[in-house]
């Protein structure tokens, strides 16, 4: 049974803002993805501190984990497995690829090919994989955090609309403050606090709080806000496609996981305004480009969005 949420999370925040200095927000966010079972994509400039965020995050809770180096020439079977000829038994084996892990950190996704990004798309959505004709179910709980770099940069490829969907949020984390950068320039936290990161939670303790995130209630009036939302998606002039009912539910979980790490059992509607931008903005397509590299279109029409639909008091 879960005896205090509100310590273990407290605890777990602590842990990863350890090593990861400046932009605590992001830090939440992150923690929000896993409590609402929701993989997250971290995407900004080289050197500003996605890995280290991810890895943080991930050694602090008692999971395994796999790193996964997105290369050019990776091929599906790389992530997934492969089913190779035993001939001491004399049978086909299963030999599973690092996707059979709790966390999964996906480095620079955007480095590989839109084929083999496309092997996470069963995995993200239904915690499974299918191959050679069997389903193999995966670890849980199961989280996906991929990094990827900006697409403007040599090397990278697109991410497809269908691959951008399976996150719950894309986060961007920008450029340190003057007075975080002078405390990593001091601290070098990734080569000294990183090392010392010990678990300060459990994989059953992950579950019993995405439990407690599933009973948080939501008004039906908030509900009607978010339907009401994603139906102005649906009719803005400058979008071609809109927040669809998957994004609708990532929106709700989210708002309900945001509830819970500021200790309510209820959502509130800054629980939904707040998490509309990094739930929803990646889910759009602007009429006006057909890839928007940065999502600076898509993040302004959805701030344009959220000052039309009045929410609730």
């Amino acid at each position: 049974m879960l005896q205090n949420p509100i310590q273990l999370l407290d605890r777990l925040r602590a842990s990863v803002q350890r090593v990861f200095l400046g932009n605590q927000a992001a830090v939440d966010k992150l923690i929000v993805c896993l409590l609402a079972r929701g993989h997250v994509l971290i995407e900004d400039v080289p050197g500003v501190g996605k890995t280290i965020l991810a890895t943080a995050l991930a050694k602090s809770v008692d999971f395994t984990l796999t790193r996964i180096q997105m290369t050019p020439d990776m091929l599906p079977s790389d992530i997934l497995g492969v089913t190779v000829w035993d001939q001491q038994k004399g049978d086909f084996i299963f030999k599973p690829g690092p996707i059979f892990s709790n966390i999964v950190l996906a480095d620079e996704i955007n480095r590989t090919t839109p084929r083999t990004q496309s092997a996470l798309l069963e995995a993200m959505n239904e915690g499974q994989v299918s191959i050679d004709g069997k389903t193999h179910k995966l670890v849980q709980p199961f989280l996906v955090i991929a990094t990827q770099n900006p697409f403007e940069f040599e090397g990278t490829y697109f991410l497809p609309e269908s691959q951008l969907d399976r996150f719950l949020m894309r986060l961007h984390l920008g450029y340190p403050s003057s007075e975080d950068e002078a405390r990593i320039l001091d601290l070098d936290p990734a080569r000294t606090a990183l090392i010392d990161v010990e678990p300060v939670m459990t994989a059953a303790e992950v579950l019993e709080l995405q439990a407690l995130v599933h009973k948080v209630q939501i008004d039906p009036a908030l509900v009607d806000y978010v339907v009401r939302i994603a139906g102005a998606t649906r009719d803005n002039d400058q979008l071609q496609v809109g927040v669809s009912p998957r994004g609708s539910l990532a929106l709700v979980s989210a708002a309900k996981a945001t509830a819970v790490i500021n200790k309510r059992d209820y959502v509130v509607p800054d629980d939904i305004i707040s998490n509309i931008l990094p739930v929803c903005a990646h889910r759009v397509i602007p009429k006006t480009a057909s890839h928007d590299a940065d999502g600076v279109a898509t993040q302004r029409i959805m701030q344009q969005v959220l000052e039309t639909v009045p929410s609730p008091v």
